[in-house]
């Protein structure tokens, strides 16, 4: 859509709009779309409010920024190796992009990851509008952790968005699913999408990211989103941000530049951001792929599942001390009860029923709700994932119930652990038989 001038002049001339872009360009590279014609130079930067009118004036339809902060963003080219760029790099914010052809699919979508942010422990996610079929949901990088697996955060770029997008799609899939055909069926749901519907299917069973779609390719160095407050050209519309209460709610009328107001809500807002606070989200989501080669790995050698489950009196000190309660890391605890009970033959009722009473020990107690939500998403996967392995410190040793005996020198995982000293006792076991 060719947006007329005097439509852009009129907008970006008042100063509530110039200063709310403004506010977003902090560390940022920015480029600026002059419509049909494409983006101006870059690298770019916004530093002054009347800079927007400027850029307008001289054509500019809209704004876009990176994901990623940057000490001094001029000093970009496309020259940069990665150790440059890893140098230039202050940080960056994760920026997941919901898009499909139909809005309310998109609507559905971005109210699931957001729920499974929050689900992580995360309540300084935000979301806005794309302006068109879609939203952006943001978490700013000052709710990350320092450091992950002895990395710094900064330097996980672009692997650790890429790998959090790829599980929070695989966390929401059968959710997802079951949400987009509750009211209306397959042939409906393609007729929308303009699809055919055998495409819809992977092994016969529907596979909701072929109707919407969470942008984990484009999650790339120097990759730009629009900005908010600003127009998207193909709709006329602007990019607001909006509630994450009100998501499946919103109206697309309501980003008409005519009646659009700066809201309380801000896109990455630092201020509601708690340091730390998506360190769980980072760590599982790295481990989850790790976990599953793992499996498929360890399942042709030295692995496989026990046919009944192996008693608790067979589980090394790390498991043992965790059962007892802890004082703090209760969300990685559960995490690595889940995945280490099932993996040792242990039924969803049991592993249910134990957790039940393992939360009672512990110093607060975790709602219900979490860690029945972890076992119900074990349970509609129905794989057995290991828990992490021995050599990760970011959870038996931060948790500090490491305390080694000779038999854990020679095994990578708990798993591995329980299942040799019940090999072991059923040895000894038959010996004294004989």
């Amino acid at each position: 859509m060719d947006i007329p001038l005097g439509v852009l002049l009129k907008y970006y001339k008042r100063e509530d709009i110039q200063s709310a872009v403004l506010s977003c360009a902090g560390d940022k590279e920015v480029a600026v779309s002059f419509g049909l014609k494409g983006f101006g130079k870059r690298p770019d930067i916004l530093k002054y409010p009347r800079d927007v009118l400027e850029f307008v004036k001289s054509g500019a339809s809209s704004f876009h920024c990176s994901e990623e902060l940057w000490f001094n963003p001029l000093q970009l080219n496309p020259g940069l190796k990665k150790e440059e760029l890893d140098s230039l790099r202050k940080g960056w914010n994760l920026v997941l992009d919901i898009d499909c052809p139909f809005l309310d699919y998109s609507k559905i979508g971005a109210d699931l990851i957001i729920q499974a942010l929050k689900y992580h422990g995360i309540n300084s996610a935000s979301v806005k509008f794309s302006g068109n079929h879609g939203f952006h949901i943001g978490v700013p990088f000052e709710a990350f952790p320092d450091k992950v697996h002895d990395i710094p955060v900064k330097d996980w770029f672009p692997e650790g968005p890429r790998k959090i997008a790829v599980y929070l799609q695989e966390m929401i899939r059968p959710f997802l699913a079951k949400k987009l055909l509750a009211k209306e069926n397959l042939k409906s749901v393609a007729e929308k999408v303009k699809k055919p519907k055998e495409e819809l299917l992977k092994d016969n069973v529907f596979d909701p990211f072929e109707v919407l779609s969470i942008d984990t390719v484009l999650i790339s160095s120097r990759h730009l989103y629009r900005m908010p407050y600003c127009f998207n050209e193909k709709s006329g519309l602007i990019s607001i941000p909006i509630s994450t209460e009100n998501i499946v709610a919103f109206d697309k009328s309501s980003a008409k530049p005519e009646i659009v107001k700066v809201s309380e809500y801000k896109f990455l807002d630092t201020k509601n951001a708690v340091q730390g606070e998506a360190k769980q989200l980072f760590i599982q989501a790295f481990d989850s792929k790790i976990k599953t080669e793992e499996v498929k790995n360890i399942s042709s050698r030295d692995y496989e599942a026990p046919q009944a489950a192996i008693p608790v009196e067979m589980f090394p000190q790390c498991i043992q001390k965790i059962l007892a309660g802890v004082p703090d890391g209760r969300k990685r605890a559960v995490f690595v009860l889940t995945n280490f009970l099932t993996s040792c033959g242990w039924s969803h009722e049991k592993v249910e029923e134990l957790l039940k009473e393992w939360n009672k020990k512990n110093k607060e107690a975790l709602r219900e709700v979490y860690f029945l939500g972890q076992l119900r998403y074990h349970k509609v996967h129905n794989k057995k994932v290991l828990p992490p392995n021995c050599a990760n410190k970011s959870y038996y040793q931060d948790l500090h119930v490491c305390f080694p005996d000779p038999l854990c020198k020679k095994i990578k995982n708990p798993v591995n652990y329980a299942i040799i000293k019940q090999k072991s006792s059923f040895q000894e076991k038959n010996s004294k038989e004989e």
